[in-house]
């Protein structure tokens, strides 16, 4: 691909996810590798299998499988509709890679929940959240449910709206383009998302994907966190927070990103989360200056649209000057 075809792919993608996200009747490549994941854990009965090297050898198997081949399907229609016609290239593309995004999503799963809030109905704002965390949602106060909200941006934000667009770009400037490089690193977060636990019966099963997805997510996770410490102005007051807070966290990459958006709102996240009715500590992070309200939440939003910007346009006038 040219310079120029991949400006506008990028930009093509990112007009799409901003109007119109992830339309739920529309096929999605997750969906995909969702379906991929669960037969092949159905098919080799993984969830059977008692052997933790066994279990380990099958999951860096299906790892491999997904993310290269997601990697090479993205690539193939990618070649394969630019044989069509270039402008049906450049569409297919756009649209592949706009699926990677999660920007408009994430808005709408806040918005979702923060709406029903603020009619004052508790219950079916729980019932709301429930759709979009894993935690237990059924005893949150008003304060746990906002709590749950901010985790959930601030988190998502850098797996699922930053990183991918890092892939992107970095696809953008090789000659294979944004969508095999987006599509690959989706495959690793999908594969994190379904089976990187560490309780059974993904224990051994989801190593290799959980610390794959850490390693791939490492980079844009750190551009992400000096990003909004440079675009608040608090560079020093985000570092200190991170240095602090964010080592605690058992993820080398959630507590980063959470981190960076508590030091800059002013806010704190973490505590006592219930999982199945399980409790399971958090480590807090950030100074509690200012309680979770939606106003601070959608300023979370606001801030990780600002950050997807910033890259975006970076990326543009580089693509430019190299052209």
């Amino acid at each position: 691909m040219t310079n120029d075809q991949s400006i506008i792919v990028l930009l093509g993608a990112v007009v799409l996810d901003y109007s119109i996200g992830d339309p739920w009747s529309w096929l999605h490549p997750v969906q995909v590798m969702g379906w991929v994941i669960n037969r092949f854990t159905q098919v080799l009965k993984i969830k059977e299998c008692d052997r933790p090297l066994q279990q380990r050898g099958l999951g860096i198997l299906l790892g491999l499988i997904l993310i290269i081949g997601s990697g090479a399907s993205g690539w193939a229609i990618s070649y394969g509709s630019n044989l069509i016609h270039p402008l049906f290239g450049i569409v297919t593309q756009s649209v592949i890679l706009a699926s990677c995004f999660a920007l408009k999503s994430l808005r709408q799963a806040a918005e979702t929940v923060l709406q029903v809030l603020a009619t004052g109905n508790v219950e079916q704002s729980r019932i709301s959240l429930s759709q979009y965390v894993g935690r237990d949602t059924e005893n949150l106060t008003e304060s746990g449910i906002l709590r749950a909200v901010m985790e959930t941006v601030t988190e998502n934000s850098t797996d699922g709206v930053m990183a991918p667009l890092f892939y992107a770009i970095f696809g953008a400037f090789t000659p294979f383009g944004s969508v095999p490089f987006a599509l690959a690193y989706k495959a690793a977060s999908t594969l994190d998302s379904m089976i990187g636990y560490r309780e059974a019966p993904y224990t051994y099963l989801g190593w290799f994907s959980a610390k794959l997805e850490d390693y791939l997510t490492w980079l844009p996770c750190r551009l992400t966190v000096l990003t909004l410490a440079l675009l608040s102005g608090k560079p020093r007051q985000v570092w200190q927070i991170c240095c602090r807070d964010a080592v605690k966290d058992a993820s080398p990459n959630s507590g980063w990103s959470e981190g960076a958006y508590a030091a800059v709102l002013g806010v704190q996240v973490g505590g006592i989360n219930w999982y199945q009715g399980v409790a399971k500590p958090k480590p807090l992070i950030g100074d509690s200056i200012y309680p979770i309200t939606p106003a601070l939440i959608y300023q979370a939003l606001q801030l990780t649209q600002s950050s997807f910007l910033v890259w975006l346009l970076i990326a543009i006038a580089l693509l430019l000057v190299n052209t």
